[in-house]
Order: C-alpha cells, then sequence, then structure tokens
C-alpha cells in the first residue's frame, strides 16, 4: 500500500505539519495506511445519527444511516455520502489483491472496502478505522 501523497488533492500539507496536527496513532493511520487494532475503535459501536468525515480534512464521508454491524471489528458502511467522496485504489500488499479507501479531499487512508456486505443495499463493506474518521451528531 502506498502513503498518500499531495498530488491532486484539495488539501495538502507536509508531512511535519500533518503529524503535529494529528498525532502519532492517527498519523500512523491516516498518512502511513496503518491499521489499528480490531475491536479497538471508539467509533466502533457510535449508533447515533450524524455523518462521520475524516479526521484530518473534516471531508463529509459517510451518513450514519449507512452504518451497519458487520462483525469485522471495525466501523462499517455501505456505501460513502457521495461517490466522489472517497478514492478507490487498488492495494496487492500484503500478499492479496484489495482495494484502499482513501478520502477524496486529502488523500489520507481510511481502510478498505470489500464487497462482501451481505444484507446491504450496494452489497459492500466499508471497513473503516476509527481513528481516520470524527463523527458529528445531527
Amino acid at each position: 500500500m502506498s502513503k498518500p501523497t499531495s498530488d491532486n488533492y484539495k488539501v495538502t500539507k507536509t508531512e511535519d505539519e500533518w503529524r503535529a496536527e494529528l498525532g502519532e496513532e492517527r498519523y500512523q493511520v491516516l498518512r502511513q495506511a496503518g491499521t489499528e487494532r480490531a475491536w479497538s475503535g471508539e467509533l466502533l459501536d457510535e449508533s447515533r445519527a450524524g455523518v462521520y468525515t475524516c479526521a484530518a480534512c473534516n471531508a463529509e464521508l459517510f451518513k450514519s444511516g449507512t452504518k451497519f454491524e458487520s462483525g469485522c471489528g471495525w466501523p462499517s458502511f455501505y456505501e460513502s455520502v457521495d461517490p466522489d467522496a472517497v478514492k478507490l485504489i487498488e492495494d496487492i500488499s500484503l500478499g492479496m489483491v484489495r482495494t484502499e479507501v482513501r478520502c477524496a479531499t486529502c488523500g489520507s487512508h481510511l481502510g478498505h472496502v470489500f464487497p462482501d456486505g451481505f444484507g446491504t443495499p450496494t452489497g459492500d463493506r466499508y471497513c473503516m478505522n476509527s481513528l481516520s474518521l470524527n463523527f458529528e451528531e445531527k
């Protein structure tokens, strides 16, 4: 998996600026394409109405109505707020082919999308790191 670059994103900062703003844990996930430990995220059990935004740039990414319990240990959604809100990139790391999800506004790593969201309207499961998201109650 490649690290996000500043190419073609509306919000750009140096890696030193990102690190200072995000703190070490969020920087590792958002800017170095890391993954938080399953079942550890603060937003896993969030069930209030609202919107999930990028923890790096505050762009709106997912509505609470698209969140579902997938049993995977990370917050899961069946679609983004808009197809242009996220950027999907082929990820061939770890000896497998997956689809990485990045914020289309700043390029930060959010998680991966899988075609195994059985019972959802789209059939997709956007498996997101809690550390990559903020939640705004509406």
